[in-house]
C-alpha cells in the first residue's frame, strides 16, 4: 500500500478572518470619501510612465500582505479611472453607477451565482429583473429577455434570432438556408457593433446596407424602400430592419413608426438599438416618438447607460418568446433539468443566449430599482435632458462657439470657430482644444466626426451632473479656445506664443 499523503491542504480562504474584515471596514470608508468628494478631483488624468511601467511586472510567485496591496491599488489604480463617475465626464456614452450599485456587486461577488441553471436565487432575481425590463418600456409582458453584458452582446443576440426566425432552418444549416444572399438594413448612423453582428451570424459586413440619413441624422425613408426593392429585384433576401433610438453620434432618432411599417409591409424582422435611447421613453415628451418600441420584434438596451448602474449590465427583449427560445435551445445530458433538487427551478438562460457562464449581475438591478423606484430614473432622464438643451442654450450665447447638430435628445456636438479658419485647421484646432479640455481637467467629453467636421460631443448620462458644471465647460472651452487662437495668431506672425501660454 501507499504511505498515506502528510502534506497538509491548503485552500484561500484567510487565515486570519480579522484581516479581512479590518480591510473591508477600511475600503468602505475610503470609497465613501472617494465617492462623496468625486467634484474635488479632474474627470480625467493620464496615467504616468512609472505607473504603467508596474504593470509590465511579472506574475507574483509568492503570496503578498492584503494591505500592501490595497495600498498599491490606491496608489496605482484608484487615481487614474476612466472618469465616468465624475460629474463632468461627457465621453461617448457612459454611466455613473450608485454606491447602492457597488454594495451590490460586492455582495454578488461574495455569493459567486452563477446566474445560468438551477434551483437557486440569483435564477429567480435574473427573471425579475428581466420582467421589470419589460416594464420599463412597456413592453408586451408574454415576451422574453435576456441580461447580457452591454448593448453589443444584446445587439448580436437579436440579431442571431432574427436571422434563425425569418430563415427556415438557419439555426442548423446558417446563412447557407437562405435561397439568396441575407441582407440587413440601418442608417450610416448605426453604431459599429451592429456591422459586428452582421460578421457573426454569417452575411458579412458587405450585406449589412447602411442607408443614408437626412440632415437631421435619421434614416431616409425613401432610400431604405428602394434598397429593399433593389436587393429583392437582385436575388437578396431581406431579413431584417435595425432603427436607432438614439444614434451615437447625435442622440438623433430615427422614425421608428415608418421604420416598422416597412418591416411588417417586407415581412422581415424590425429590431431596435436603443442602446441608450430607447430609456427616454419613460419621459413623457419622447413615448410617441418611441412608441415602436412596443412593436419591435427586438430592442436592445443598457443600464449601466441611462439607468446609472454599475457595469455591465444590458438586456434585449424579444417580443416572441418562443422565437427567442428557438433561435438557442437545444437539449444537452449535462443540462437536465429535474423537478426537485439543484437542477429544478427556472429554466437555463442557455436557452435564450450564448452564455452558460453568468454572474450575478440583476442584483444591483433589483436592488438600484428598490432603493430609488422608476419614477426617480424617469426624473433623471428627463433632467439630463434638460441639461443638455441648457447646454445648447449656453454655446448659442457665444459667438464663437458653433452647434454642429441640432439638439434632440441627450447629445451635443459643437466646436470652436472664430470665423477666420479653414476646415482642415478648424478640425486640427478642435481636436487639440479637445485633448486640452481633458488633459487641464476643464472636462471630459469626446468627440466625433459630422460631415467630415471634427466636433467635440457632450453625452449627458450622469446623474451627479448639475448645470455648474455645464457652465464651467462651456467657461473652460472659451479661455482654452481663446488660447489656442492666440498661439495660432502668433505663428502667423512669426514669433512663438506656446512658451508665453504654457507659462501661464
Amino acid at each position: 500500500m501507499n504511505e498515506p499523503n502528510t502534506k497538509p491542504e491548503i485552500g484561500l480562504d484567510p487565515d486570519n478572518w480579522n484581516d479581512i474584515k479590518t480591510l473591508g471596514y477600511q475600503i468602505i470608508d475610503d470609497m465613501v470619501d472617494y465617492l462623496k468628494n468625486i467634484d474635488d478631483r479632474k474627470p480625467w488624468a493620464v496615467v504616468p510612465q512609472p505607473v504603467r511601467d508596474e504593470f509590465k511586472k511579472p506574475i507574483p510567485r509568492k503570496p503578498e500582505d492584503i494591505f500592501e496591496i490595497y495600498q498599491e491599488f490606491k496608489q496605482n489604480i484608484l487615481p487614474y479611472p476612466a472618469g465616468n463617475i465624475h460629474p463632468k465626464f461627457f465621453a461617448w456614452v457612459q454611466g455613473t453607477g450608485t454606491p447602492m450599485g457597488a454594495l451590490a456587486d460586492l455582495l454578488a461577488g461574495i455569493m459567486n451565482s452563477n446566474a445560468a441553471i438551477g434551483e437557486h436565487s440569483a435564477m429567480y432575481v435574473d427573471m425579475q429583473v428581466v420582467n421589470w425590463c419589460k416594464e420599463l418600456l412597456n413592453y408586451p409582458a408574454d415576451g422574453s429577455g435576456v441580461l447580457v453584458s452591454g448593448g453589443s452582446i444584446a445587439n448580436i443576440t437579436a440579431i442571431i434570432v432574427a436571422r434563425n426566425t425569418i430563415i427556415a432552418n438557419a439555426k442548423n444549416a446558417g446563412v447557407y438556408a437562405a435561397p439568396g444572399k441575407l441582407t440587413a438594413y440601418c442608417s450610416t448612423e448605426t453604431h459599429n457593433c451592429l456591422a459586428k453582428a452582421a460578421e457573426v451570424v454569417g452575411i458579412g459586413n458587405e450585406q449589412l446596407r447602411r442607408i443614408p440619413v437626412n440632415d437631421h441624422y435619421e434614416i431616409d425613408i425613401e432610400a431604405l424602400k428602394n434598397k429593399i426593392k433593389e436587393d429583392k429585384s437582385n436575388g437578396f433576401v431581406p431579413f431584417c430592419i435595425i432603427g436607432n433610438a438614439g444614434t451615437v453620434n447625435t442622440g438623433d432618432i430615427d422614425p421608428l413608426d415608418d421604420l416598422l411599417q416597412i418591416a411588417r409591409n417586407e415581412n422581415i424582422w424590425f429590431h431596435i438599438d436603443g442602446a441608450f435611447g430607447a430609456l427616454a421613453k419613460l419621459v413623457p415628451a419622447y413615448q410617441s416618438r418611441l412608441k415602436a418600441i412596443e412593436e419591435a420584434d427586438s430592442v436592445a438596451f443598457d443600464l449601466h447607460k441611462w439607468m446609472y448602474m454599475q457595469y455591465e449590465i444590458g438586456c434585449v427583449l424579444f417580443k416572441n418568446a418562443a422565437t427567442h427560445r428557438q433561435a438557442f435551445a437545444n437539449t444537452v445530458n449535462y443540462l437536465t433539468a429535474h423537478d426537485r433538487g439543484m437542477a429544478a427551478g427556472p429554466e437555463t438562460t442557455s436557452n435564450h443566449g450564448m452564455e452558460l457562464s453568468r454572474g450575478f449581475k440583476a442584483l444591483k438591478v433589483w436592488m438600484s430599482l428598490k432603493e430609488h423606484g422608476l419614477d426617480k430614473y424617469a426624473a433623471l432622464i428627463a433632467q439630463n435632458i434638460e441639461q443638455t438643451f441648457y447646454l445648447g442654450e449656453l454655446i448659442n450665447r457665444h459667438p464663437s462657439l458653433e452647434l454642429m447638430a441640432a439638439v434632440t435628445m441627450n447629445v451635443i456636438c459643437y466646436r470652436y470657430n472664430p470665423g477666420n479658419l479653414d476646415n482642415e485647421q478648424l478640425n486640427q484646432f478642435n481636436k487639440e482644444l479637445l485633448i486640452r479640455m481633458q488633459e487641464r481637467g476643464v472636462a471630459a467629453p469626446s468627440s466625433t466626426l459630422l460631415q467630415g467636421n471634427y466636433v467635440i460631443r457632450v453625452a449627458i448620462t450622469n446623474h451627479r451632473t448639475r448645470r455648474k458644471h455645464l457652465e464651467e465647460m462651456i467657461a473652460g472651452t472659451i479661455e482654452l479656445g481663446d488660447i489656442l487662437l492666440r498661439e495660432h495668431e502668433a505663428k502667423l506672425f512669426g514669433f512663438d506664443f506656446l512658451s508665453v501660454v504654457n507659462s501661464r
